[in-house]
């Protein structure tokens, strides 16, 4: 039977000439949403200064979009798979693009938070339908490994291209034009992928449940949401509530699923220790990395005075480890094994992480510099295997559902990460005891400390910002040894989920 299938496989391989055009239109949709979300970091100082927003409304500027993209990329993988995971990803693209334009237009704090949401919707129907794609592109596994680790290196370049081009924008526009970079890449995609994208769907996909969907969206966010306010404000009747909420609606959709006949999601996938163990590691990790990736850009600029371009530059040492350890990453994992390869590198991370919390306001960039490079190689070698792992471990028709809990694994950890480790470097800051006449806004965030400063005289001004940053960095801090402590748990518990784990050979 085996010996039947290989050359069937590859007669099929063979029948798709231009699967590699079709990969690079996929890596720009990827490249939309990494872009995007570095755009952001980068853009929060200036965010902060001209809509002035609270404390509590700049963590929602900054987590809503995963709040809402965690949320929804289970049903948008399931609904791709059931009308076409090319036609999903063209219509996401292109509500993508538009809604990047409210976002740049905003004007007032609420404003900004509900065009983060609604870009979170679309963002919801990009990732799954490009990884899904792939795994129905690319039949050879070891073509599949090299095509996932394009993907992860193509998200790793975003995050280099992003900080760079939005701080040359932010140096010479207005902050509004970094989420215009999103509409000529959107224009490609969208007219290049109609001609070289092929269709591909679960030929027996079942309905879409709307029920499904709705207990997905407000199980996610209510148990995020939870978390976030007892992190930021502590434990109120609110708190248990919402919590409770959140769980009753996933209890109500993991029940659900496994009494329908064709559900959004299998759960039966979590029953394989491989599957299950790469999710949880993108999670955890995506947790302990984000109080970092979140703040850094704000240190780099509000603390060590950097401008815009340089700040960008400063991160690009991560996103070139993220990109080389991609694109090796899988002959990496068949040499050695899978759980080497991602406990590893997720150690390499916790290491790196744990050598920032000595960060301080004069810390020189050799220190910070390769630190991050070593934060990319870590993560670009766990996140590619991961991919590669869960993509394997489904069957093509199922590849949509898969790759969104993937997606909704990284985009929970990232919402998660932000309201847990965000909360603490935000807590520690609205502690500084600044000079008399410190106003209140100023304990809000660092951005709005330095606007303050602005209006004082020049004595209290200094002693405002040094305590502020002060405050500031040592949040960093222990934000960045939670992540730590969180990224070498998180080795230690993939070494034995991963345990036998093979990516495929070839076909």
């Amino acid at each position: 039977m085996t010996s039947t299938l290989q050359p069937a496989r590859a007669a099929e391989t063979e029948r798709r000439p231009g699967r590699w055009l079709a990969l690079c239109v996929l890596v720009l949709a990827v490249l939309l949403v990494a872009v995007d979300a570095t755009v952001l970091g980068l853009a929060t100082p200036y965010i902060s200064e001209d809509l002035e927003p609270s404390g509590t409304q700049l963590l929602w500027i900054g987590d809503v979009y995963s709040f809402v993209i965690a949320g929804l990329l289970v049903s948008m993988g399931s609904l791709g798979d059931r009308i076409g995971r090319k036609r999903i990803l063209l219509v996401g693209a292109t509500t993508f693009g538009a809604i990047s334009v409210l976002n740049a237009y905003a004007t007032t704090p609420e404003f900004m938070i509900l065009a983060r949401a609604l870009l979170g919707v679309a963002g919801a129907t990009l990732m799954p339908a490009t990884l899904a794609l792939i795994r129905n592109l690319f039949h050879d596994p070891r073509e599949r490994s090299l095509a996932v680790g394009i993907w992860g290196a193509t998200a790793s370049a975003g995050t280099a291209v992003g900080p760079i081009a939005g701080g040359f924008l932010l140096e010479h526009f207005w902050w509004g034009s970094v989420f215009l970079i999103n509409l000529p890449v959107m224009a490609v995609l969208v007219l290049v992928g109609i001609r070289t994208l092929p269709e591909s769907r679960n030929p027996h996909p079942g309905p879409w449940d709307l029920v499904s969907v709705v207990l997905s969206l407000v199980g996610m966010i209510a148990l995020v949401y939870a978390v976030k306010e007892a992190a930021t404000h502590g434990f109120t009747w609110l708190t248990p509530a919402t919590g409770l909420l959140g769980a009753g609606a996933l209890y109500g959709f993991v029940h659900r699923q496994l009494t329908m006949p064709a559900p959004l999601l299998d759960m039966r996938l979590f029953r394989r220790r491989g599957f299950s163990g790469a999710v949880l590691a993108d999670l955890l990790t995506v947790l302990g990395m984000s109080g970092l990736v979140f703040f850094l850009s704000q240190y780099l600029q509000l603390v060590q005075g950097r401008s815009p371009f340089e700040a960008g530059l400063a991160e690009l040492p991560a996103a070139v480890g993220a990109v080389a350890a991609g694109l090796v990453a899988g002959r990496a994992a068949r040499r050695f094994s899978v759980r080497v390869v991602v406990s590893g590198g997720l150690a390499a991370v916790g290491v790196a992480l744990a050598v920032l919390t000595t960060l301080g306001r004069s810390t020189g960039y050799p220190v910070l510099g390769a630190a991050l490079l070593v934060v990319g190689v870590g993560a670009g070698f766990s996140f590619t295997v991961t991919a590669d792992v869960i993509l394997s471990s489904v069957p093509r028709d199922q590849a949509g559902a898969a790759s969104a809990v993937s997606e909704t694994a990284y985009e929970l950890g990232a919402a998660l990460g932000i309201a847990l480790l965000g909360s603490i470097v935000t807590g520690v800051y609205r502690g500084f005891a600044g000079p008399a006449g410190t106003p209140a806004e100023a304990h809000e965030s660092l951005g709005a400390a330095v606007q303050a400063s602005a209006q004082m005289a020049p004595h209290r001004a200094e002693a405002l910002l040094t305590a502020a940053r002060d405050a500031f960095v040592h949040g960093l801090q222990l934000a960045s040894g939670a992540g730590a402590v969180v990224l070498l748990a998180t080795a230690a518990a993939a070494w034995f989920l991963l345990r036998g784990q093979k990516l495929e050979g070839a076909g």
